[in-house]
């Protein structure tokens, strides 16, 4: 991922941010500290990957910036009601239901399996926005010679940390006992910046119909309405379906804030240039063009079919 990263931002003079998920590190360091609240374990988690991406992309010469962020949430939030992100690692039916009674842990399944729940409020408002922003406006610098470098955000990771206003208070902040969606705040993170695409890199490629089937395949491009009306990941909540509604809301929100052209990708890691292009994964974009009426808003990819037996299943939708 770095030379590749690198060689967008160094060669091809793109404005790159990163952020990531935290979901494994969250999940392990609560079970290390159970006293200690999620948006404390958020800022650790958030700071332990940036450093590790840090370190990746300085062996490639780009200097990175990673940021402790703050994310403003409603602490009022139907989210608190229904506990849905995903922390932590697999179990079984019998050692879930152990440790929800001897922890108070919520468990719901994550495909055959089980994982603990915590709330995931809705992103409202990203505190480290405009310092973002400047990085992006001020950091390039050149020799005189064109050869230009500029620094690369990483921001928002995991989700950011949870933190509400005191009503009497407004400027005065606290932490939040919840763990925002990362693609959901990667989404509200890229329209804020008003960026021209959105990508969100998997280890499962891009949206397949029938996946881990004889008849499967995947979408080269869809609109927001066709993902919408098949439901598309619906069954998935813990993996591909808050991807889909982040590419979705990226999409349709940035349409709203006049820049029409912007778009969204889902994809393999491996695959980030071919994505840029099209040629893998799958593009979410207002406008395109299908087949017939029951193909309308969706292209299919054409000499690609998926393993008849799913390596991951939550990737899979239908």
């Amino acid at each position: 991922m770095a030379p590749t990263l690198a060689k967008l931002i160094n060669t091809h003079q793109h404005e790159v941010v990163l952020t990531h998920g935290n979901g494994p590190q969250v999940g392990e360091l609560a079970l290390e500290r159970s006293a200690a609240t999620f948006d404390v374990l958020g800022a650790e988690s958030m700071g332990q990957i940036g450093y590790v991406l840090a370190q990746a992309m300085s062996c490639v010469g780009v200097t990175t910036v990673p940021i402790l962020t703050q994310v403003v949430v409603d602490p009022y939030s139907e989210a608190f009601k229904d506990p849905s992100n995903f922390v932590g690692p697999v179990y079984g039916a019998m050692e879930a239901q152990a440790l929800g009674e001897s922890l108070g842990w919520v468990m719901k399944p994550d495909g055959e399996y089980f994982r603990r729940v915590v709330p995931s409020p809705p992103p409202l408002e990203i505190l480290q926005i405009e310092a973002i922003r400047t990085l992006l406006e001020h950091s390039s610098s050149g020799d005189g010679d064109g050869d230009t470098k500029r620094v690369l955000p990483i921001a928002c990771g995991g989700g950011g940390i949870p933190v509400s206003r005191i009503p009497a208070r407004p400027t005065t902040l606290q932490g939040v006992e919840a763990v925002i969606d990362k693609d959901a705040c990667g989404a509200k993170l890229a329209t804020e910046l008003g960026a021209d695409a959105y990508l969100i890199l998997t280890d499962g490629g891009g949206i397949w119909e029938n996946f881990g089937k004889p008849n499967a395949r995947e979408m080269a491009a869809a609109t927001p309405e066709y993902l919408l009306g098949t439901k598309a990941g619906k069954g998935f909540p813990g993996s591909m379906g808050p991807k889909i509604q982040a590419a979705i809301d990226f999409v349709e929100n940035s349409q709203e804030n006049g820049n029409e052209s912007a778009w969204a990708a889902i994809g393999d890691l491996k695959d980030i240039e071919k994505i840029l292009e099209n040629e893998e994964g799958t593009v979410i974009k207002m406008d395109v063009e299908g087949g017939g009426c029951k193909g309308k808003g969706v292209v299919w990819r054409t000499g690609k079919t998926g393993p008849v037996t799913p390596t991951k299943q939550p990737h899979k939708y239908g």
